[in-house]
């Protein structure tokens, strides 16, 4: 009988990447691991299985450093890779370890290995159940059994995690291993920063001796259990449920403040867990995750797409600029094409400014209304207007401040106090409340205020608003990078015929490529001279090319038609289906950004029940979309059916006719917090 262990390892560790080449005491995890099993009596051959692409080319250099012998196969198919591998070594019986198992105990090892032997097993283990720590994990089957899983095993996960099929199904003779007192809370294996941090300390501790064995750990174990509460919150095997994007997602908050750049894409938002949040393509309102996925997008948030996601039209374009090249010495000429087109469709304005994001737009809007209104740099607001520092400089007084215009407890830390008192909100449609704030404030120069957010344009108070600025000698700036090119040709104040100072759009100009514009009177805009703004990517060609397409292609099909017409659609149907439901909802929003809220729906918890009902049905929702010209009647179909569901199952828990745990749906009030 030939005993081949074969174990499994990569470069690719989502949670701790390149985990098998870290360095212990001067020896790798591959080394230590090595080393250990040769004192095994069991064992006829090491043989290490590793996947055959570039990522590990790393890991296959080491091992032909080390002289160990590995077989090279697929890297998602770890069940083939040991299939393979078993083949080719000849092996009468595999033992599979994995390369995250550093403290593998070779006794341990050999005492599964004469079970299986001695009763004949198909399959034996000492994880089944477990009652050794999380690390010493030791799997034994025969060849055929392996061959059996092979031909039969079909999922993924199956096939990711080899034997998982076997121990689901359990169609041959199955033995377990167990230790004489039950340690399985322990946890010695490899996947975190803070389990690379333990076993650092238990080869600290018994250096130089690199072969101590259980027994030995578990007088360490009995006499410093301080060391193994480091990484005890993380419960056995709980990768091996993980997805992919739970990984990806895990690993993403050690690495960046908050888990990712954009507020409005973090997964907590939506739910506490479950969210795919990674994506890998998308293509006009349907997106692909990082598990293979397909879900149809009724959220397209952050706006950025209302002509949907790969528009040829506009991609094709941006190829051709690519093999141009988008950066160099000089400028591009579509800068000038794109400043031209922008005043065509604004005749009001005469000088353009461009940036990337729509929190530099804003901010850039301001330098140069500040420029110009010298000693009168106070500002009033009214809306979201990005993260930076004159904006956020709100809540520095209050921490309510922006409740009504961002997120409830909106933290100013690094924001300069000296900034207090700069800037000051008013509240949409309160023509009152604005008219004793500019009394009160004589020194505010400078008005910023979205045209719409969550409530309906009010054209009174518009034109209340550009009357009092014009009689102050105020500079009206309206922020249309949300609002901007959905609902017509150009910023929605045309509509109403109410033209401001300056002008800020962004998000469907150019279609998802970064590009935000700041149009304005040209006697206003020339104070940008005489201060500084300046940066090297806005004058990156991409955006400049995407933005001229774009607007051609909205001029060409007239999408503010179709968007206005799906969002009407939606509004309508959220209205029937919660008449159907009897439910109370409150629908606010234009047509182009519809949203919907439950009056009694206080912490969000119906919000969240509705995204993860979505999911099961590979829907990506909330209740808000930035409509799309993807998003009509014929492709709503699934969501609306869906939705109905929903509804019917909010209107029994209102009712107290089902009970359901809500708890898991429970979003604190304050995103920040939760945070923290």
């Amino acid at each position: 009988m030939k005993n081949v262990v074969i174990i499994q390892a990569r470069l690719t560790s989502t949670r701790l990447p390149g985990k098998v080449l870290k360095k212990i005491n001067g020896k790798s995890i591959i080394e230590i691991i090595n080393f250990r099993l040769k004192r095994s009596q069991q064992i006829d051959k090491i043989v290490f299985a590793i996947p055959n692409n570039s990522k590990n080319s790393k890991l296959k250099q080491h091992l032909d450093k080390l002289k160990i012998d590995y077989y090279e196969g697929d890297e998602l198919d770890v069940l083939g890779r040991y299939y393979y591998a078993a083949k080719k070594y000849k092996a009468d019986n595999i033992i599979r370890i994995t390369a995250d198992c550093p403290l593998i105990d070779p006794n341990i090892v050999d005492e599964v290995i004469k079970l299986h032997i001695k009763n004949k097993s198909h399959f034996t283990s000492n994880v089944n159940p477990p009652t050794f720590p999380d690390g010493l994990d030791v799997q034994v089957s025969t060849f055929k059994t392996l061959e059996k899983i092979w031909k039969i095993a079909k999922k993924p996960y199956h096939r990711e995690h080899v034997f998982t099929y076997l121990e689901e199904n359990q169609f041959v003779k199955i033995n377990n291993y167990f230790s004489k007192k039950d340690f399985s809370h322990i946890r010695i294996t490899l996947d975190e920063k803070k389990d690379l941090r333990v076993i650092e300390e238990i080869f600290k501790f018994f250096k130089p001796n690199i072969y101590f064995n259980y027994f030995d750990l578990v007088k360490l174990m009995n006499n410093n259990k301080r060391l193994f509460l480091l990484n005890s919150k993380f419960k056995r095997n709980y990768g091996k449920d993980l997805t992919n994007t739970e990984k990806l997602w895990n690993k993403a908050k050690n690495l960046i403040p908050g888990g990712n750049s954009l507020l409005s894409k973090n997964p907590e938002i939506f739910l506490n867990n479950g969210w795919p949040t990674y994506f890998t393509k998308a293509n006009k309102f349907f997106v692909w995750d990082i598990d293979g996925n397909k879900y149809q997008d009724m959220v397209m948030s952050p706006g950025t797409n209302v002509l949907g996601y790969s528009n040829s039209k506009i991609d094709n374009k941006i190829k051709l600029a690519i093999n141009h090249s988008n950066m160099s010495t000089l400028n591009s000429v579509e800068e000038v094409e794109l400043a031209e087109k922008l005043i065509e469709i604004h005749p009001w304005a005469n000088m353009v400014k461009f940036a990337k994001t729509g929190g530099e737009a804003n901010a850039i809007a301001i330098r140069i209304a500040r420029a110009y209104q010298k000693n009168r740099t106070k500002v009033a607001f009214c809306g979201y207007h990005g993260w930076h520092d004159w904006y956020v400089a709100a809540n520095i007084k209050s921490k309510k401040s922006l409740d009504d215009h961002l997120l409830e407890g909106l933290p100013v830390e690094g924001v300069p106090k000296e900034l207090v008192n700069t800037v000051f909100p008013f509240k949409y449609n309160d023509i009152k409340g604005f008219e004793n704030l500019i009394k009160r404030n004589q020194d505010i120069g400078i008005v910023k205020m979205e045209i719409v957010r969550n409530l309906e344009i009010n054209i009174k108070f518009l034109k209340e608003i550009k009357k009092i600025c014009k009689k102050n000698k105020i500079i009206l700036i309206f922020d249309e990078c949300t609002s901007g090119f959905r609902l017509n040709y150009g910023g929605m104040h045309k509509i109403y015929n109410i033209n401001p100072d300056i002008v800020v759009f962004g998000k469907a100009l150019s279609n998802g490529y970064p590009l935000t514009a700041v149009l304005g009177k040209k006697k206003i805009m020339k104070s940008a001279l005489s201060t500084f703004i300046s940066s090297t990517f806005w004058t990156d060609r991409i955006g400049f090319v995407a933005a001229l397409e774009t607007l051609k292609y909205i001029k060409e099909n007239k999408t503010y038609n179709i968007i206005r017409e799906n969002g009407r659609y939606i509004k309508e149907k959220w209205s029937n289906l919660a008449k159907k439901n009897n439910l109370d909802i409150l629908i606010e929003g234009t047509d182009a950004i519809p949203n919907f809220s439950f009056p009694k729906d206080i912490k969000g918890i119906y919000k969240s029940l509705i995204a993860s009902e979505m999911l099961k049905d590979k829907i990506l929702a909330s209740n808000i979309i930035f409509v799309s010209i993807h998003h009509n009647k014929k492709n709503l179909k699934k969501y609306f059916y869906k939705l109905d569901k929903i509804f019917n199952t909010i209107n029994l828990i209102e009712n107290k006719k089902i009970k359901i745990n809500l708890n898991s749906f429970k979003l604190k009030r304050s995103f920040f917090k939760r945070l923290n």
